[in-house]
């Protein structure tokens, strides 16, 4: 079972070419998954059935796994049996039929202008790192970039003359977005003032990423989600945020201002617009303050 796992994890990288966090995860829920079938007994994928399934989904809610999380590991498993049916490896697939978990609606989390001002406001930009703090989230907030693509953006991605930004998103689909001036000048402040102190270091080893260590290093996902919430209490936000919190953001405040979905929708990356829908949800919440707020009869 373990040699069926690494040849649909080659298939998930090579064949399918998902990003790479996706495989890694993908690889964990299954891993677990395995482990659940042993337990159970199960010595042959082929003896797996839907009964199986339904119990794994199961148990991963008696662990208290997050709603996401479940479903993400709902859809490796179906993806696993999808591919073992396919290359003639299993004679049936238990998932087909299968719904996956119901994910809870929920309106992501959303910072306002003010806010997000406020908290740009409180990194001291004296210090190399606060110039790189204060760049970082403008980018965030400023282009509505995922941590993962922040952390691998490249010098040669931003082209500096005409405020345009190769991204790289999931799966490795390429997108082009607009950065807006003021995220350019903390770009470009960063860029001359900050960078050169890292990239000094005996020990810095990066291969042309736009956001460095101190060290000179590339940055983690974590290093990221340390420095928001540092800054965010700085700035005295009590709202849980994480660097995603800047995406939603930016396209809240987009569609706020008139930005056409299907715009936003290129910006963001979404294959799917319905992806991108939730925030209309976020806008006519906007719409009903304001009509409250300023109508006659509100």
């Amino acid at each position: 079972m373990e040699q069926q796992l690494q040849d649909f994890i080659l298939f998930a990288r090579i064949e399918r070419n998902l990003a790479e966090n996706t495989v890694d995860n993908y690889q964990r829920d299954l891993k677990r998954y395995l482990q659940y079938l042993e337990q159970a007994g199960l010595k042959d994928l082929d003896d797996v059935d839907q009964g199986h399934i339904r119990g794994y989904t199961r148990w991963l809610s008696d662990l208290c796994l997050a709603a996401s999380s479940i479903h993400r590991s709902f859809s490796a498993v179906k993806g696993f049996h999808r591919f073992l049916k396919s290359e003639g490896r299993t004679s049936t697939d238990p998932s087909a039929f299968l719904d996956p978990p119901r994910l809870p609606k929920r309106l992501p989390k959303v910072l306002d202008v003010a806010d997000i001002n406020a908290l740009l406001q409180a990194i001291d930009t004296r210090k190399p790192l606060g110039l790189r703090d204060r760049s970082m989230i403008s980018f965030l907030y400023g282009c509505g970039l995922r941590v993962t693509e922040l952390v691998d953006l490249r010098l040669n991605s931003i082209q500096m003359d005409e405020g345009i930004v190769r991204v790289f998103g999931k799966g490795s689909k390429e997108r082009l977005v607009p950065l807006g001036r003021k995220a350019l000048n903390d770009l470009q402040r960063y860029l001359l003032e900050a960078r050169p102190i890292f990239t000094r270091s005996r020990n810095a080893r990066n291969s042309g990423e736009v956001y460095l260590s101190i060290r000179g290093n590339r940055l983690t996902r974590a290093a990221i989600w340390q420095m928001v919430g540092r800054w965010a209490a700085e700035a005295g936000i009590e709202k849980d945020i994480s660097p995603h919190t800047f995406r939603h953001s930016f396209a809240t405040h987009l569609l706020e201002g008139g930005a056409d979905l299907r715009a936003v929708q290129e910006m963001l990356g979404h294959a799917d617009i319905t992806t991108t829908q939730i925030y209309t949800h976020l806008d006519r919440d906007y719409l009903k303050q304001m009509h409250k707020q300023f109508h006659p009869r509100g």
